[in-house]
């Protein structure tokens, strides 16, 4: 079966090499089909994992979106809260490693709610 697909494609390599110009025409012409059959495929048969672009959550009508930014108010809050707490236990000198890893986490995550990443 193998010697067989090798004979053809030793003989579809030597036709094309005899003749170069009708090898380029066939060539141009399948890839130009190929082509615009993938534009009509795209055109009236869309594919359903084709990339889909979000507008901005300011300008979107749906109001789950436009309630992030109460979301975020409640968390920037609750930052605060345990960063307060936080600041009691260091005025108190009672500050463990800990600690000041989960202030530097707090800090972050403020700044990203505050800057609304």
């Amino acid at each position: 079966m193998s010697n067989i697909l090798k004979q053809k494609g030793q003989k579809w390599i030597q036709w094309a090499v005899q003749n170069p110009k009708k090898f380029f025409t066939y060539s141009m012409i399948l890839l130009s089909v190929s082509f615009i059959a993938s534009i009509i495929q795209g055109i009236f048969f869309p594919s359903e994992t084709a990339f889909k672009i979000r507008p901005p959550v300011l300008y979107s009508k749906n109001k789950v979106n436009q309630s992030f930014p109460v979301n975020n108010d409640k968390e920037m809050e609750q930052i605060v809260n345990e960063l307060k707490i936080l600041k009691v236990k260091r005025d108190q000198n009672t500050l463990k490693k800990e600690d000041s890893l989960r202030i530097d986490y707090l800090f972050n995550q403020y700044q990203n709610l505050k800057n609304g990443h």
